[in-house]
């Protein structure tokens, strides 16, 4: 399916680097210029160190930021704080001991049944009359005399008697047990109030004591920690000073070596346009503070950032005696082409995009000058693969592969294709476009000559 420049753009952004006439692309968009004067320039460890330093200053500025939001709130913060290690302070005895208490409070509460049941059961088992252990007690009587008749009865008998013993003493502490209960109504109360408390707390603080008790020791340390805060305001406040030298020191190493880089890098491009019959154009790689808010990490008036503190453009003016405006503000189709052409030369390999199209690069210029085009087009795609569209046969005689677009209208509608040539209708493209419609035994020479010269 074919598809418009406009969409393989979005398609490939990021992918591709596509140039057309009087279109915005990475090199007329000013925002890629440091990253490429950086990548002349060979500046990939220094950044390195800028970006780290950077980083290290943002998180040291995060925690200053902190501990001085913190402050705000900090004496209402330690008021909640404070009440909430007392509350639970103050029931610590009662969430250590939880079930112990709620034992005891059952006890209190049910004390005249338990005493009254403990009391009927040793009468029934041995101060009665008709007691249990009176009955069990003739029993065992009985059964030890007839195992002098019968030695077989001896171990029975012994059970019998053993199960005397234990009712005996059961009947004993029950006895004891319910002479030592007693009812204890201001004892009960305290007990009510403190696992009423205990209740409350829960619904605030954890549904367990141990969550409670867990709760307060993270209070009080965060407590502690509120308490310290001068401490933590001065250490946090050192180490933003500490990461701020640093930071600036680094980037300002790295603008000075931009300022040495913006030259070579501006006579290289101009070198280049010459080269492309722009003899008389002029790059300039404008180099700039990055401009901040108040609220902005900053150096010395600058805003520094992961790359710095400079931004960059370049400036070119096509003819001699013209001011040098932005990449993006050309207004000649062919001379922003050709400019493109020679930044992309100069900067081949180092920038972030694997593949070039070049839409018309050719616009606007003559045989020799094409001749040097292709030549460059070529140089470029020693480090990228290259797209190139084009009606000249001196800048397509340097191709690796031709692709010839065809367009016909089929009906109501105008139908394209596109088609990979074999090396004779290469031949036969090429002296086309050398001679025309008619393609002569002269044009197919030309052509051969001409794809022969531009073998490199």
């Amino acid at each position: 399916r074919l598809a418009t420049l406009a969409q393989l753009r979005e398609v490939t952004k990021g992918l591709a680097d596509i140039s057309s006439q009087h279109e915005y692309h990475s090199l007329a968009d000013a925002r890629h210029h440091l990253t490429y004067l950086d990548a002349f320039a060979k500046h990939g460890p220094l950044l390195a160190k800028v970006e780290k330093a950077y980083e290290a200053l943002v998180d040291t500025a995060a925690r200053l930021e902190e501990v001085v939001t913190e402050e705000r709130g900090r004496v209402d913060r330690e008021d909640l704080l404070r009440y909430q290690v007392n509350e639970i302070e103050s029931l610590r005895d009662v969430l250590e001991n939880e079930e112990s208490l709620v034992i005891e409070r059952e006890r209190l509460r049910h004390a005249e049944k338990l005493g009254t049941a403990a009391g009927e059961a040793e009468a029934q088992l041995y101060a009665d009359d008709d007691s249990i252990c009176g009955a069990l007690s003739r029993i065992a009587s009985s059964v030890e005399h007839a195992s002098e008749f019968d030695p077989s009865l001896a171990p029975t008998a012994a059970q019998v008697r053993e199960a005397l013993v234990q009712l005996e003493d059961a009947a004993s502490e029950l006895g004891r047990y319910a002479r030592d209960l007693s009812y204890e109504p201001a004892r009960l109360a305290v007990l009510e109030d403190q696992l009423d408390r205990l209740v409350r707390i829960k619904k605030k603080y954890g549904e367990t004591s141990q969550d409670v008790l867990a709760h307060r020791d993270e209070a009080s340390a965060e407590l502690d920690s509120l308490e310290r805060y001068e401490e933590r305001l001065d250490r946090c406040q050192r180490e933003y000073d500490e990461a701020l030298e640093h930071a600036a020191g680094v980037a300002e190493m790295l603008r000075e070596k931009r300022q040495a880089a913006a030259s070579k890098l501006s006579k290289a491009i101009s070198k280049e346009l010459s080269s492309l019959g722009m003899g008389e154009a002029k790059v300039t790689v404008e180099l700039a503070s990055l401009e901040g808010g108040p609220r902005e990490l900053q150096v010395k008036g600058a805003r520094l950032s992961a790359t710095g503190i400079d931004r960059a453009e370049l400036l070119i003016a096509p003819n001699r005696g013209e001011e040098a405006k932005p990449l993006r503000k050309i207004a000649s189709g062919g001379e922003l082409s050709r400019a493109m052409l020679a930044i992309k030369r100069v900067l081949a390999g180092l920038g972030p995009a694997s593949l070039y199209v070049f839409d018309e690069v050719d616009a606007g210029v003559g045989g020799a000058v094409a001749e040097v085009i292709g030549r460059k087009i070529h140089e470029v795609a020693k480090h990228s693969q290259v797209l190139c569209i084009t009606h000249l046969p001196q800048i397509s005689a340097y191709a690796d592969a031709h692709y010839r677009v065809h367009k016909e209208v089929v009906g109501k509608r105008t139908k394209s294709d596109i088609r990979l040539l074999s090396d004779n209708e290469r031949l036969e493209e090429i002296a086309r476009m050398l001679g025309g419609v008619t393609v002569t035994d002269q044009a197919r020479a030309a052509a051969k000559a001409l794809m022969k010269s531009a073998e490199v």
